[in-house]
């Protein structure tokens, strides 16, 4: 089977019982750390590695801290230039198509864009042993994001996984109750994603009439290009005063 040694090993070096556990178990699969303390990983076989992971002689990570959903959509753009802003308010808008207004596609071409659109991150700790580390999947496909289902190896990834389908539609197969967690059930979209509109799909009025909560079509819209922060020359910024 091929093998791709980790890119930086210093993460393993330092720890003894981690360094075991990868030579022992895990370097049968292809991974490389994407930084310091995160390690990725083939999508394939996210099962059997967080089935080791979980369980194994050299070191348990039995607790699942958190799964970081991720979508790298506009990774590296910024909307605002506010490094610039000053007592009078941030600088306008600098760009018009930006978060929201844009798709996946026309973004592949920014500095260090990742080659896949979705990826989650999987916060384990082992108390035996005092140790943490972070593995990493990347969803194959960019359109319809999909991984494994974890929550046979740890039951805290239940509402985890649902957090992630509701605001950034990854798909975790063989969940046992895969439904929105923080959004209405009629809710359209995904919140989180980058390619979400500003002002939404529709939104939610209660109707005198009906007596009930309905939805509509949005009546506002998005001011892009208008300062996030402005400030009246008497608030209190005025040197004389």
């Amino acid at each position: 089977m091929n093998k791709s040694k980790p890119s930086n090993e210093s993460y393993l070096k330092e720890n003894k019982i981690l360094r075991d556990l990868f030579k022992k178990h895990l370097d049968i699969y292809e991974y490389y750390f994407e930084n310091n303390s995160t390690v990725v990983f083939n999508q394939d076989s996210l099962i059997e590695i967080m089935t080791t992971l979980q369980n194994n002689s050299q070191i348990n990570f039995e607790i699942l801290i958190d799964i970081i959903a991720i979508d790298y959509s506009d990774y590296g753009i910024s909307e605002w230039n506010t490094g610039s802003a000053h007592n009078k308010g941030y600088s306008r808008g600098i760009k018009k198509n930006s978060s929201g207004r844009y798709t996946y596609e026309s973004s592949k071409t920014n500095t260090n864009q990742p080659k896949k659109r979705f990826a989650t991150i999987y916060n384990l700790l082992s108390i035996s042993s005092n140790c943490r580390i972070n593995i990493k999947f990347y969803c194959d496909d960019d359109d319809n994001p999909s991984l494994a289902s974890v929550t046979s190896i740890w039951s805290s990834a239940d509402w985890y996984e649902r957090e992630a389908y509701d605001l950034l539609g990854i798909v975790f197969i063989g969940h046992p109750d895969l439904r929105r967690l923080l959004t209405d059930y009629g809710f359209i979209g995904h919140p989180l994603r980058k390619d979400f509109p500003l002002i939404g799909n529709v939104e939610v009025n209660y109707d005198l009439n009906k007596e009930r909560v309905v939805y509509q079509p949005v009546t506002i819209k998005p001011r892009v290009l208008i300062p996030k922060v402005i400030r009246n020359s008497d608030d209190g910024d005025n040197e004389d005063a």
